[in-house]
């Protein structure tokens, strides 16, 4: 059993003290490391082919088992019994070393933390030592915690000997940001990055380790504590602890609604009417229970964020439909699931990023209840939006405008278009600019013009030669776009050889021709003749309230250089 034994010696443990339930129930064999099976499977491929690499990167977010993966390699490269003297994963019984190696207090395995000790000076130790065989056992292993800290210097120094270690020695880095690790560092390592436990993993398992301590707390609080941990397990363990004391010891099951007042959450029940009134466009209910639930001591920005989770389990569940898991009881799965019925994907994501936008606003307002009251506002607002695909079809459409064009004033098929904005329909490339255009997106509008070289347009498609300097992302852009704007998939391929001018290039060309055509016209001929210097920057056609055919022909002066 996980804590079982091999920390039976330390402080606290058996001796009056209370060792804390992330020691307590620390992995001692890879079969307990929750959710890295695909790890597991590799090394111990490794050991039995005796292909094992001279280094390790463990990456992954605090919590999920990192050092004490370190340790468990340490123990299995290292691992020795009476019948086994060869790298194995299998660490139960435990070998003769296990116990000095889970204790930090073998000779030949070193543990340095980069965070406090980063500079060369510090490596030097290691470089030094590691040309002596082990004390006492089969390999020696440095395990580095929070390598990304360490000096450039540091890294340097380390490289030759990562490169070219000597036979007996291993190296195990552990990161929580792999990508200020250097690539020459990371090119000499094998890499395994350690996984978030799923949310209904990590109640299962804290669910096993409340019987194993017989304790009961409520499965709706364990789901409230996986979720709040992020799939941690040193954080689900802390937050239970803290959890098991909530009763003050006395033997009363620990209930969802005390986890929800340790963690400062709002009552989930209660988070859902708010969204059911913001998806019908309540705004006095939804502010009214906004309030409500902000004088009970629910955290605006917390509130938000139960929003976002009820929006991403309803679109999960139209995404996904009963294969979908929802952590709760049956009464929130049944309201999860019919919200999802009542909400379109399209309204979901509209939705989403609406929260997520009032999610960061909260955090940086001066006043978060505030600005969580006027993000319901917008919220309730949107709701009477007609949903982006109906939008979408009835701009292609060409309906006539109107005011009211919310859920409840949708027209169903056949009985005549719901009322918006009209838009011309996408028939051809300058009905795409156009519609840019006409949705303020500037940088695209100017994008569409300047890359493409039109070679093919259908609807549906779009077939060109990239201008040079063309971003990568912009023909996935100009799908999104068209997506989001026709409710139609586009396919746009940068991909031809025999395209035209782009819009931007004809325009260049055409104000060329006008240029060229002004300067051998023979008043503007006799005009630069008596103005030295002078320069034609634009040609423009008058009006014709003055004379007609006439030109406006604005010279400039060139700066004389000195």
């Amino acid at each position: 059993m996980a804590g079982d034994g091999l920390f039976g010696d330390e402080p606290g443990d058996g001796r009056g003290g209370y060792l804390v339930l992330a020691r307590k129930y620390r992995p001692r064999t890879f079969e307990d490391l929750i959710g890295q099976e695909a790890m597991v499977r590799t090394i111990a491929n490794a050991f039995a082919m005796n292909r094992i690499p001279h280094a390790y990167m463990l990456t992954g977010v605090r919590g999920v088992g990192k050092t004490t993966t370190a340790r468990l390699l340490a123990r299995a490269l290292n691992y020795e019994s009476d019948t086994v003297h060869a790298p194995t994963v299998l660490l139960d019984p435990p070998g003769v070393h296990c116990q000095a190696i889970m204790e930090s207090r073998h000779p030949d395995v070193f543990e340095m933390d980069a965070a406090s000790r980063t500079g060369i000076n510090d490596i030097r130790e290691i470089l030094d030592s590691v040309r002596y065989a082990p004390v006492s056992a089969r390999t020696k292993v440095y395990i580095i915690d929070e390598v990304h800290m360490l000096s450039t210097a540091a890294f340097n120094g380390l490289l030759k000997t990562l490169e070219e270690p000597p036979p007996h020695v291993k190296f195990i880095f552990a990161t929580t940001e792999i990508r200020k690790v250097p690539v020459t560092v990371l090119s000499r390592c094998q890499r395994f990055d350690l996984k978030r436990i799923a949310p209904e993993r990590l109640a299962a398992h804290l669910k096993s380790i409340c019987d194993k301590e017989g304790v009961a707390v409520d499965e709706d609080g364990l789901a409230l504590i996986a979720r709040a941990a992020e799939g941690s397990v040193r954080d689900a363990l802390s937050l239970l602890d803290q959890a098991i004391v909530q009763k003050g010891g006395a033997g009363a099951p620990v209930a969802a609604a005390d986890i929800r007042d340790m963690l400062g959450l709002a009552d989930r029940q209660r988070a859902l009417d708010l969204f059911d009134a913001l998806a019908a466009g309540d705004a006095k209910t939804a502010l009214t229970e906004l309030r409500a639930q902000y004088e009970a001591g629910a955290d605006p920005a917390l509130v938000l964020r139960d929003l976002m989770e009820i929006c991403h389990e309803a679109a999960r569940a139209q995404a996904l439909g009963d294969e979908a898991r929802l952590i709760g009881g049956a009464d929130w799965t049944a309201r999860i699931r019919a919200l999802a019925q009542r909400l379109t994907p399209a309204q979901s994501s509209r939705l989403w990023q609406m929260l997520l936008k009032a999610y960061e606003e909260a955090a940086r307002a001066p006043d978060p209840a505030a600005a969580s009251e006027m993000a319901m506002v917008r919220l309730c607002a949107a709701a009477n939006l007609p949903p982006p695909e109906e939008a979408a079809k009835l701009l292609r459409e060409g309906a006539p405008a109107s005011a009211d064009a919310g859920p409840a004033a949708r027209t169903p098929k056949g009985a005549g278009p719901t009322a918006v904005a009209a838009q011309p329909a996408v028939r051809a490339f300058e009905d795409v600019v156009a519609l840019a255009a006409a949705q303020r997106n500037l940088t695209l509008e100017v994008e569409l013009e300047k890359y493409v070289r039109l070679a093919r347009f259908s609807p549906g498609e779009i077939t060109f030669q990239p201008a040079p300097g063309m971003p990568d992302d912009f023909p996935r852009r100009v799908m999104r776009f068209l997506k989001d704007a026709t409710g139609e998939a586009w396919v746009v391929r940068p991909d031809a050889e025999d395209g035209v001018q782009s819009l931007a290039e004809k325009r260049a060309q055409e104000r060329q021709k006008e240029l060229d055509a002004a300067r051998v016209h023979p008043f503007v001929a006799e005009a630069l003749k008596h103005f030295p210097g002078a320069e034609i920057v634009d040609v423009r056609q008058r009006t014709a309230e003055t004379a007609e055919g006439a030109q406006i022909l604005p010279m400039r002066k060139k700066e004389e250089r000195r």
